[in-house]
């Protein structure tokens, strides 16, 4: 196997693996099943997929991130099995790599939100938020009123 396409199923096994713990799993493990159909017609890797993915989410934070570096060296192993046996061709590889990277490309995009407040008098800030990083609020106190 050349080194580009060793290099590839490197990134591609830890840019899967990425994914496994996030909101684009969903279309993730379809890329995967339609890639892993053509070359293991029954289910057993789909099963060892949702299965290494079982274990990422309920490991203690503490192992997690040597969970993630075995998953992925287990992936990697994997799809260079696959070139090897000639079982997938490196276009297919590549095109699903790509995917993948497209996915996880998106996912790291923050989206716009857009809330509008009605009824009432808010004299603070109002935040509407799943997760708060590096937030810092600047109130301003109005005038008190003249008499």
């Amino acid at each position: 196997m050349d080194s580009e396409l060793a290099a590839l199923t490197a990134s591609g096994a830890t840019t899967l693996v990425s994914l496994m713990v996030t909101d684009s799993w969903t279309h993730a493990h379809e890329l995967v099943r339609r890639f892993l159909s053509r070359s293991d017609p029954g289910t057993s890797m789909i099963t060892d997929l949702d299965a290494a993915r079982a274990w990422l989410l309920n490991a203690p934070s503490a192992e997690h991130p040597h969970l993630a570096r075995d998953t992925a060296e287990q992936w990697d192993a994997y799809l260079r099995h696959l070139l090897e046996a000639r079982a997938v061709s490196g276009t297919e590889v590549r095109t699903l790599i790509a995917g993948l990277q497209h996915l996880r490309v998106q996912g790291a995009r923050p989206g716009t939100i857009h809330t509008n407040i009605n009824g009432g008098v808010q004299h603070g800030p109002v935040i509407q938020s799943g997760r708060i990083t590096g937030l810092t609020i600047h109130a301003h106190q109005p005038d008190p009123p003249q008499r």
